[in-house]
Order: C-alpha cells, then structure tokens, then sequence
C-alpha cells in the first residue's frame, strides 16, 4: 500500500470502530505530518479519499470532520426477548413467497424509488468494457465448444474464478469448480444435493428470502437460527439446535449478510465449520458480497477452513461486476459430481458467451481497479444513507454500519408495523423490504432493510424524508430530531 492508503486504512478504521465518533475533528494537517512523518501533499491526498468515501467532510477554515450517524443514534439492537427465549424454531411448512413477490414486484417499476431492491445501481458495473470482451470473444465461438463445457462451464472462465481464490490464500483447483447460471442457481443445487423434500435444513433468521423460497419449492423445513445485529449468527443457538434436531444441511451467508449487512468474525467461521465438521453436516456458504468490503482486506469466507470438504462456497458476478449475465459459480467440496450432475438435468449450462466475455474481461479489464472504486462508491453511498436516516428517522431507530456490502437493516420500537410503512411508502413512490419477507415465521415485522447502492440524490433524500415521516406517525415520538 501507498503511504497515503496506509493512513486512510488506520482512519477508516478508527472511524468504522467508533474510536473517532461523528462530529470529531480530525488531526490538522501540520499534525498528521509530524506524526506520521508524511509530506502535507500525502496528508491532503488522504483526507480527499476519506472524503470520497463519505467519512470526513471539510469545513472551511476549520478542519475535517467524522460524518455519519449523530451520536444519539443508537448503536444495532440486541436480541429481543422473544428472540432470546428461542435459540430456533422449526417452520414445517413455508408461505413465503406470495408474501416476497407482493413486496418485489414494485422495484421492477423505474419510476419508484428502490430503497427496497437488491441490486445496486447499474451505473456501477463497466457495461461497456464488458460489451468489448463479449464482441471480441464471439467471432472465436463455433459449435463444438458450444457444448463441450456444459457441465462445469468453459475452463477459461473457471481458470480466473481459481486464480481469485489463490490471491485470497485459498488453493482451489479450477477442475472442481461448477459454473451456474448465477449464485441463486449454485446454491439452490447445493441444496438439492444435501436435501431431500421433508429434510430439516438450517437456515439465518433474519435471512435472505430466497432461501425460504428454494425451503418452500423443495418441500423441505427451517430451522431458523438467529443472527445478532453485531456479531452474525448465534453459534451457541446454532450448536443447541443441532443437539435438537436432524440438521441435514445449512444454509449461511458470512460475510456482509443480507439483511443485517453483519458478518461472522474469523474466529467464528472457523469455529462454525469445525462445529459442522464434527457432525458431517454439509454448509452452503453465500458470499455473494465478499469483494464489496470496505476494508483494506477481503474477509475469508468459511470455505478457507474447509478441511473436510462439506462446504459449498457460492459466489458470482452479479454484485460486482455484471447483473444482467448471470454467471455464477460454486467451489463444491466433495459434492461436485452430484451439482453437476443436477445442473445438467436443469439448465444444462450457464451461458457460453457470457462465461468466455468474463474469462477475457478478468485477464484483461482490469477488474481488481474496478473493484476498489466500486468499493469506494459504496462506502460513499452507504454514509449517505445513514446519514438521512439519522436526520429524518425518529429518535429510537436502532441502525448498523456495515463493513461492506450496501444494506442496511433498521429496527424500530416493539409494535411498528414495517409492513404497513411498506404499503404507505410504495403509494408515494417508494420502495422498502420489510422485515417480515426475511422469516418463515414473518418475524421482524419491526424493521425493514433499505439499499444504499444507488446515486444520492435529492431524490433519495427526500424518499428516506417521507419514510421519517411515515414512520413517526407509528412512533410515540411526535418532533423532529434534535
């Protein structure tokens, strides 16, 4: 690293960790030189980049300042009593996805507000330069290879996806992975390689709704175990819960979770996959957003403790470079031949085409750039949106700040109902994601997840405005913040 990212890096932390809070004035530039024995020009450069980051702002003739949630924004919500008193509950039988079509179906309209979306905005993703690598492979396509690499995908494209892993410090031999039409695709083979209808399979709670939509299509149950706003899943409940009952998979984002935008320390992903070990249950690992860390390090997904093959690490571009291809893969453990297996009896294979204008946009497009911009960009855009949050919401919220990813997760007072704001918010134009569409059980029905991937705008303001208003008609609290 640069001296000037050293420093943004130590800066950033401290900011992130709370040991430079909102409102604290940053060391003058005469004093970060002395300190640090940096030239003013090394010192300006660095504060410009925690500018664009969203974690500073200069005042005139003042100094720059830590932005960001005000003190009185309360940090993440612990469990609530309900949630201490049950470590995890079974839902036989899943009616999820009536509810999360009624929800989603709004953010396909342009002209709502997609605070409720999953995906960040478009304009993040080098559109163009991959429509280069997609007209420069295509002359080079003819019948043969077509179909020569259905199962498993084009080794082109499987050599890069192997190389990324060894840079993380993850020997993953390319001739085991499996590419798919997405993530949604690698890890909804996962499950069917592990599972069979009626099976009991682990999943997070709060968690991402497409696992209870996959649970409800395979006529299988959840076990829901919760997810601490601050420390990721519950391991203890976790542990207690596989005492209890016959766990035949599960089924765990890691890394910058979707809702909460937590993630599992080292320590406790290595402690998940040995506590999984020891009872030969098979993990289906989401990390979909690992590269979208803000951080100057990505964070090692479970797989990287894998010593017995059972985890199935599933990623793909869609987060990070190109949403549209649908290109996915899975590193599979020692369940490979069976997710092959399953993809050919399904989709065949994920498109050709897309897979060899990755392969050539990863050797040649300088996708790692592209990465710590987009990082950059989020990070800027996610201080946005909690810094509106902290203006408008009503005094209580309880907000995280993710390390990564672009979701945050709001928990209001006992008795909101996020359902009933989703309704009046989508008559004004604006989408959310109530917590209900996270739960088997539609728990959560006190929070509501917004996306903060998208340009911040007086648009966005005043959507995040109206939601404040909104949400104060259900609160006890009838002023404006302080």
């Amino acid at each position: 690293m640069k001296r000037y990212e050293q420093l943004v890096e130590l800066l950033a932390t401290d900011i992130r960790n709370g040991r430079l809070a909102p409102g604290a004035r940053l060391p003058s530039i005469r004093t970060i030189t002395v300190q640090h024995g940096l030239s003013a020009s090394t010192a300006f450069k660095a504060y410009y980049r925690l500018e664009e980051k969203g974690l500073v702002r200069a005042r005139p003739r003042s100094g720059y300042y830590v932005i960001g949630p005000p003190a009185q924004l309360p940090p993440p919500a612990a469990l609530s009593g309900r949630e201490k008193r049950t470590s995890a509950l079974v839902s036989s039988r899943l009616h999820i996805s009536e509810l999360v079509f009624s929800v989603l179906d709004a953010v396909q309209d342009t002209d709502i507000v997609p605070l409720g979306s999953a995906f960040p905005s478009p304009d993040l993703f080098p559109l163009q330069r991959l429509g280069k690598s997609l007209a420069r492979v295509a002359p080079r396509l003819h019948g043969r290879e077509m179909v020569a690499h259905l199962a498993q995908g084009h080794p082109a494209l499987r050599q890069q996806i192997a190389l990324r892993y060894l840079a993380m410090g993850m020997a993953q031999p390319m001739d085991e992975l499996v590419i798919t039409s997405g993530a949604l695709e690698a890890l909804n083979l996962c499950l069917s390689a592990v599972a069979q209808p009626g099976d009991l399979v682990a999943i997070e709670s709060p968690g991402f709704y497409a696992s209870l939509q996959a649970l409800e299509r395979l006529k299988m149950k959840a076990l829901e175990i919760p997810v601490h706003p601050q420390d990721g899943l519950d391991l203890a409940a976790l542990a207690r819960a596989l005492e209890r009952h016959p766990v035949k998979a599960c089924w765990f984002m890691t890394s910058f979770q979707n809702p909460t935008g937590t993630s599992l320390p080292r320590e406790k992903k290595q402690a998940l996959v040995a506590l999984l070990a020891g009872r030969g249950i098979p993990l289906i690992e989401d990390d979909v957003y690992g590269e979208l860390y803000f951080g100057e390090r990505a964070p090692w997904p479970a797989k990287a403790f894998d010593r017995e093959g059972l985890v199935m690490h599933c990623s793909s571009f869609s987060k990070t470079l190109a949403p549209g291809y649908r290109v996915g893969w899975v590193s599979p453990g020692r369940f490979g031949e069976r997710i092959a297996g399953l993809q050919l009896m399904t989709t065949l294979s994920a498109s050709l085409p897309a897979q060899l204008a990755l392969a050539d946009y990863l050797q040649h497009g300088g996708y790692d750039k592209h990465l710590r911009k987009l990082r950059h960009v989020m990070e800027a855009r996610l201080a946005s949106l909690l810094a509106a949050i902290a203006r408008h919401f009503p005094p209580g919220v309880r907000v995280g700040r993710p390390a990564g990813g672009y979701f945050v997760w709001v928990a209001f007072d006992a008795g909101f109902d996020a359902l009933a704001l989703h309704e009046a918010a989508l008559a004004r134009g604006i989408s959310v994601a109530p917590g209900p569409i996270f739960s088997a059980r539609r728990d959560f029905r006190h929070c509501l997840r917004l996306n903060g991937g998208h340009p911040w705008d007086a648009r966005l303001e005043d959507a995040v405005q109206t939601l404040g208003v909104l949400a104060r008609r259900q609160s006890p609290y009838a002023g404006p913040r302080a």
